[in-house]
C-alpha cells in the first residue's frame, strides 16, 4: 500500500494543518542544496546565494503559496523550481524599481491574487540563465546523497559500519582497480559472502532511493517514472 507521503500530506491539507507545515518544512530542509546550487550557478557568490536561499525558504514556509500547488503535476521538485523562479522574478522586479528610485515592497511568492506566474503553474522565467535540467540534476544528486546516508545509518545501527565503508565503492561506481577478494580479506569473509553482501547493499540503496522519491510525489505509479527521469538527468552533462 502506498502510504501517505510528506508531499501528499502537504497537498491534502494545503499547508493549513500543523502536520502539513511540518512535512513541508522537512521537505524544504531536505532539498535546500539544489536551490542553493541553482543560485550559485547563476553567478552569485556563496554568501549571497546562501542568504537568498534562506530568504526563499523562509517565505515559502511562512506563506500560503502552497495553496497554488497543482496536485495534477504531482512532484515537489516541479513545485519547488516553479516557486523559485517566481521568487527570483519578484527579486528582479524589486531591484529594478529600486534602481529607478522606487521603494516598493517585494511581492511575496505566496501572493493571494491569481497569477500566471504563480508557483503552481510553473511558467518558465525567460531571463533565467540556468536550465531546468540542471536544477533537476542537482535534485537527483540530493536524492542520491540522502539515500546513501540512509543506508549508512542502517548499516551502522546494525553494527556493520566497517562493511559499509569497505563495500561502498561498489555502490558508488568507484570500485575500478579494487577486487572483491581484497574486500573479503579486509572483512574476514569468503569471496562468496562479499558478493552477496554487495548485492544486498545495492538492493538496500535502491530501496532507499525509491523511498526518498516517494516522499516527493503523490501517486505510486509516479515513483518509477521519476526514478527513470533522475537516472536520465544524472547521465546528462553537468
Amino acid at each position: 500500500m502506498f502510504r501517505t507521503t510528506r508531499w501528499t500530506l502537504v497537498l491534502r491539507a494545503q499547508g493549513d494543518a500543523p502536520e502539513a507545515h511540518a512535512a513541508l518544512g522537512e521537505l524544504c530542509e531536505a532539498y535546500w542544496t539544489p536551490v542553493f546550487r541553482f543560485l550559485r550557478r547563476e553567478g552569485r557568490d556563496e554568501d549571497a546565494a546562501r542568504e537568498l536561499t534562506q530568504e526563499f525558504f523562509s517565505r515559502l514556509l511562512a506563506g500560503a503559496g502552497i495553496q497554488k500547488a497543482d496536485p495534477v503535476r504531482g512532484r515537489f521538485r516541479s513545485y519547488l523550481l516553479g516557486a523559485l523562479k517566481h521568487f527570483l522574478a519578484d527579486q528582479k522586479r524589486h531591484e529594478g524599481r529600486l534602481k529607478r528610485g522606487g521603494n516598493v515592497d517585494v511581492q511575496s511568492i505566496d501572493g493571494n491574487e491569481a497569477s500566471d506566474t504563480s508557483p503552481g503553474l510553473q511558467v518558465p522565467d525567460p531571463s533565467a540563465t540556468v536550465s531546468d535540467t540542471w536544477f533537476d540534476r542537482q535534485w537527483a544528486l540530493a536524492i542520491m546523497d540522502r539515500s546513501l546516508h540512509s543506508v549508512e545509518v542502517e548499516f551502522k545501527s546494525g553494527g556493520r559500519e566497517r562493511q559499509f565503508e569497505v563495500l561502498k565503492p561498489w555502490l558508488m561506481g568507484d570500485a575500478e582497480g579494487l577486487s572483491q577478494s581484497d574486500a573479503a580479506t579486509q572483512l574476514d569473509l569468503s569471496a562468496g559472502a562479499v558478493k552477496v553482501a554487495v548485492h544486498r547493499l545495492r538492493k538496500s540503496f535502491r530501496a532507499a532511493v525509491r523511498a526518498e522519491i516517494a516522499q516527493t510525489v503523490t501517486e505510486p505509479d509516479e515513483v518509477d517514472a521519476e526514478l527513470r527521469y533522475l537516472v536520465q538527468v544524472l547521465g546528462s552533462e553537468p
